[in-house]
C-alpha cells in the first residue's frame, strides 16, 4: 500500500511516490517535504473545521431532546449574539426552523431535524474519516523523504572510518 502512496510534487504534475523518493536529488526532496508539511498544515486546519462543525450539528441535535410538546409555551432563552440574550416563548413544539447552509432556512418538524443533524454528523464524520487517513499516508511519505534526506547529508560511516585508517 506504501508504494502506492504518491503527491503531485510540482506544477509539471511529476507524480512522487515511495518508490521514486530515492531517484530525486537533495534539492527536490527538500521541496518535496516543504510541499508535504504544507499539506499536513491544510490537513489540520480542515480537520480543526470540520471539528467544530461536527460539534455544532451534534449540540443541535441534543438540543432538539429537550423540545417536547409539554414545552410549548415556556419561557426561553433566544441568542441574539453569542453571549446576548433575549427572553421569548416557544410559539411551536412540533417545527423548528433549522440553518441548511449559505443563508437558506427550512421549517423542519423536530424528527425530520434530528434526522437532518444526524445526518450532518454522519457525513462530517466520514469527511474527517478521509482526511485522517490522506495525513497518514502524507505523514509517511514525509518520514521517508525526511529519512531520504538525512542519509544523503550524514556521510556514511564507513567511508568516515576508511579515511580514518589512511
Amino acid at each position: 500500500m506504501s508504494q502506492e502512496t504518491s503527491v503531485k510534487s510540482s506544477p509539471q504534475s511529476q507524480v512522487v511516490s515511495l518508490a521514486t523518493l530515492p531517484n530525486l536529488n537533495l534539492q527536490q526532496l527538500t521541496m518535496f517535504k516543504q510541499q508535504l508539511d504544507q499539506e499536513l498544515g491544510v490537513f489540520q486546519d480542515s480537520l480543526h473545521t470540520l471539528k467544530i462543525a461536527q460539534s455544532r450539528f451534534q449540540e443541535s441535535g441534543s438540543c432538539l431532546e429537550k423540545i417536547t410538546p409539554d414545552t410549548e409555551g415556556s419561557e426561553i432563552l433566544v441568542p441574539l449574539t453569542g453571549s446576548m440574550y433575549v427572553t421569548g416563548k416557544l410559539a411551536d413544539a412540533n417545527n423548528v426552523i433549522v440553518d441548511i447552509g449559505t443563508g437558506y432556512y427550512a421549517e423542519k418538524n423536530i424528527q425530520d431535524a434530528k434526522d437532518y443533524f444526524k445526518r450532518k454528523v454522519e457525513y462530517v464524520t466520514e469527511q474527517m474519516e478521509k482526511i485522517q487517513q490522506v495525513g497518514i499516508e502524507r505523514t509517511k511519505l514525509r518520514e521517508a523523504t525526511m529519512d531520504i534526506i538525512e542519509a544523503r547529508i550524514q556521510p556514511p560511516v564507513w567511508d568516515a572510518a576508511a579515511r580514518g585508517k589512511r
